[in-house]
């Protein structure tokens, strides 16, 4: 698989886009990859990159975003935090990603049996990790079943994962009312934004319209 150029960037629309992981994800399924030589794909970018996609997803090590989506060197902008949520510093580098760099889609990609999100649900409290994880506190109170408090915690792993759902789509949310730049480009066709979700037990990856 060749490496993006300019050239085949600005001739992507974020349906291709999209086809281009959904096709890679089905070739990760299956064990194969596409026919790339990543040290080609060094030498092809060093003079600049032009990813088609922009991918916010977990810090989680069960989920590298090329690997799953079977991607190259230049093919995606990648921005990890835990809970993969929006902040300043992420809305701007999505921004540049999209408004300077050129990438037509942008995916907020959760995965399921989320420590992050476990950490929400219990109320853990811990140094840093306490203001990270009120982040992602409004998806647990968004989820309003089961209403028993004994159910509502990571010993739940339904629970969690809906969770994960709604934390995914406050994030898109939080995005769009967040970057007047990303709204603008959404609206006008020239990006999609969407949701998605890694299942760690089969590597299979739900996107959401």
């Amino acid at each position: 698989m060749k490496t993006q150029t300019k050239e085949t960037q600005s001739e992507m629309t974020p349906q291709m886009s999209l086809t281009y992981l959904e096709e890679g994800n089905q070739r990760f399924l299956k064990s194969l990859r596409a026919d790339r030589n990543l040290l080609d794909q060094v030498k092809d970018t060093k003079g600049g990159q032009y990813p088609f996609a922009a991918v916010l997803s977990c810090i989680d090590s069960r989920v590298p975003v090329e690997i799953v989506f079977d991607q190259g060197i230049g093919d995606l902008f990648s921005a990890r935090v835990a809970g993969n949520f929006v902040n300043e510093d992420i809305l701007g580098s999505i921004e540049y990603a999209c408004k300077v760099a050129g990438s037509k889609l942008v995916v907020v990609l959760g995965h399921t049996s989320c420590g992050a999100v476990k950490g929400a649900c219990d109320d853990v409290k811990l140094g840093n990790i306490t203001g990270l994880l009120s982040k992602i506190k409004p998806a647990v109170e968004a989820v309003k079943e089961p209403k028993e408090e004994s159910l509502r915690n990571s010993g739940n792993i339904e629970f969690v994962n809906n969770v994960s759902k709604q934390n995914v789509m406050l994030t898109i949310e939080n995005m769009r009312n967040g970057s007047e730049v990303l709204k603008e480009l959404e609206a006008s066709g020239d990006i999609q934004i969407i949701g998605a979700m890694y299942h760690v037990d089969s590597g299979k990856i739900e996107f959401y319209g």
